[in-house]
């Protein structure tokens, strides 16, 4: 597949000329060109909110010694009532 050539870019200029007609295409040009622009500086502070600042710490991550949690507490060995099997006949 070729690169666009002179003939091409002239033909390509014709259809836009009658698609938008001599007076709209230069403002339709600028819109474009804005949004463009908006749009590179969004991809521009999205990559930089995304990166982390030098010395920062973690998401999520105060920087604080977390507590321990509490030891789980092990069943008693004996339990206050005997169990019973129910079995009906």
């Amino acid at each position: 597949m070729g690169s666009l050539g002179a003939p091409e870019l002239l033909i390509i200029g014709v259809v836009l000329v009658l698609l938008f007609g001599a007076t709209r295409l230069p403002q339709t040009a600028k819109g474009l060109g804005q949004s463009l622009k908006i749009f590179r500086k969004e991809l521009q502070d999205d990559s930089s909110e995304q990166q982390p600042a030098p010395g920062a710490l973690p998401q999520g991550y105060s920087g604080q010694a977390q507590q321990p949690a509490p030891p789980a507490q092990a069943p008693d060995a004996t339990p206050s009532e005997p169990h019973q099997s129910h079995q009906s006949h």
